[in-house]
């Protein structure tokens, strides 16, 4: 019987190889003499030789990079602190990564930066192409159980600056001072469990017994601040200095606010008659609460990508977050937005988040039902 390798079945390519059969016979990949017509034994060779020469290599940095867009996912609403930084960092760090791509904020608020915490470690593509920033007391709220994640997973590229959280009232409310805070109502507004102002709030509240009655829901600083306007709150706890001297320092030359707290390992150079808060602290159980709080304030502009993506492409969004905050372009933008940057690396962030993990677990439980009551 000799082959038949013509007509329709010639060239037959359901899964890309010609081949010819003959009538009432297995396919047999013997050779032509056997079967096969001489494109499908080229066509084998080539497959079997793709097959050989094993698994294709992933695309250089500069290849994969080129074209693209890294988006910058921010957990509040546009227009606060957290906003401000991602947006200046974002005109600069594409220029530090092979093949230039392009980097464009997106916000996502919800439940004081929860939601886009969340996001980033869950559902973000884990291929270099999304990096997140949120509320800087993350990693204690993951460790709280307030949010469903290892906040030790998430790969951290480090934080833009330290900073100085406050509690600030506008000028008009009764509140002027932080005695006014522990004999007066002050309503504080709040945005989330995960956020600042809700966890200083509740921190004050709970271990000084601070009169703090915390309206929450706000998708972020800039929302609480026009509440402040309106006097539908009286002020807010857990706002940043550096986002306070950025956006709001007319306020401060003006004495539109007053500035009721401080929150940091040592006092702001240029706070100097602003009540410290771990002064305040009057017994070993109330001190560990509050060093537990200020230790975020280390992180306090933090930037991630998502757990498990590739070490190559990690240390390249590491080595251009380090660069991009030492170019002088961006440290020139950021003088002129009037953010602070004192840089904290990577490793510098996993050990601060490493050491929060590594407390005791009295401390922690107790800091817990501080915060979360």
């Amino acid at each position: 019987m000799k082959n038949i390798c013509h007509g329709p079945q010639q060239g037959a390519t359901e899964d890309g190889i010609t081949r010819c059969w003959r009538p009432n016979s297995h396919h047999n990949f013997a050779g032509h003499d056997r079967g096969f017509c001489r494109a499908g034994l080229f066509s084998v060779a080539v497959a079997f030789g793709l097959l050989t020469s094993g698994p294709a290599r992933p695309a250089a940095p500069a290849d994969f990079y080129k074209g693209r867009t890294i988006f910058i996912i921010v957990g509040y609403s546009a227009g606060g602190g957290y906003d401000l930084y991602a947006r200046v960092l974002a005109q600069h760090l594409g220029k530090h990564i092979p093949g230039n791509p392009t980097v464009i904020p997106q916000n996502m608020p919800g439940a004081g930066s929860i939601k886009a915490a969340s996001y980033v470690f869950t559902a973000a593509p884990k291929d270099g192409t999304v990096i997140g920033t949120f509320a800087r007391g993350m990693a204690s709220s993951a460790l709280l159980g307030q949010a469903n994640f290892d906040a030790r997973k998430f790969t951290w590229l480090g934080s833009m600056t330290k900073d100085v959280t406050l509690c600030i009232s506008w000028g008009p409310s009764p509140i002027k001072s932080w005695n006014d805070v522990m004999t007066k109502q002050f309503t504080a507004g709040g945005e989330g469990a995960a956020g600042d102002p809700d966890i200083f709030a509740k921190l004050y509240k709970n271990v000084f017994g601070a009169k703090i009655r915390l309206a929450t829901g706000f998708p972020g600083t800039t929302d609480i601040t026009l509440a402040m306007q309106r006097r539908e709150v009286d002020g807010l706890c857990g706002i940043s200095w550096s986002t306070v001297k950025s956006r709001y320092g007319d306020w401060v030359k003006q004495k539109k606010i007053n500035i009721l707290i401080q929150a940091a390992p040592v006092r702001a150079p240029d706070l100097p008659d602003v009540p410290l808060a771990s002064e305040l602290a009057k017994t070993t159980e109330q001190r560990q609460m509050l060093d537990y709080a200020v230790a975020s304030e280390v992180l306090a502009r933090p930037f991630v990508a998502p757990p498990g993506i590739a070490e190559e492409r990690k240390a390249i969004l590491r080595a251009a977050f380090d660069a991009t905050l030492k170019d002088p372009a961006f440290l020139a933008d950021a003088d002129k937005t009037m953010i602070d940057i004192d840089p904290v690396s990577a490793a510098e962030a996993e050990a601060v988040v490493a050491s929060l993990y590594a407390l005791p677990k009295d401390v922690i439980q107790k800091a817990a039902r501080a915060i979360g009551n």
